[in-house]
């Protein structure tokens, strides 16, 4: 009884180190993060920046709701998108301050966040972060109230 005890207490020990990883905006094991932990923005900023009205440029990736004052591209895995991705920032400066976002999964899932990333630093923008929707934009935007654009 006492080794089953102490499995169970390993298993669910290995558990909430995982839940941490991802609640960090890291990557499982074996998942490549492009951008540095110090490039994450946490929900809660942004929101700040939004109510203050000093948000940065605001890109949503994916296929989600936009946040309030954000351009949408849409999904970058769609060559589409992606030709709009670059098209919207064609004129932009490289200093641009940018936050990009996705929200439909976890970053470990998500097909959008790192080729989206990748490109804009192959573009030369220096300013970029990543909005850590370590969940996804219900979980980590909308449930705690930030807003959303009136469209939507």
């Amino acid at each position: 009884m006492k080794y089953l005890y102490l499995s169970l207490l390993m298993v669910f020990s290995v558990l909430m180190a995982k839940a941490q990883v991802s609640a960090s905006g890291m990557e499982a094991p074996g998942q490549s993060r492009p951008w540095q932990t110090s490039e994450l923005l946490e929900p809660g900023e942004l929101n700040d920046l939004i109510t203050k009205n000093k948000a940065p440029l605001v890109l949503n990736l994916g296929s989600v709701e936009d946040i309030k004052g954000a351009v949408h591209i849409g999904v970058v895995s769609d060559t589409a998108n992606m030709a709009k991705l670059k098209t919207t920032l064609a004129a932009k400066p490289k200093s641009t301050e940018i936050v990009i976002y996705c929200g439909c999964c976890p970053f470990g899932k998500c097909p959008n966040i790192r080729p989206a990333y990748k490109a804009l630093k192959d573009l030369g923008f220096n300013n970029i972060r990543v909005l850590n929707l370590y969940v996804n934009l219900r979980t980590n935007w909308t449930t705690q109230g930030y807003p959303l654009a009136k469209n939507n």
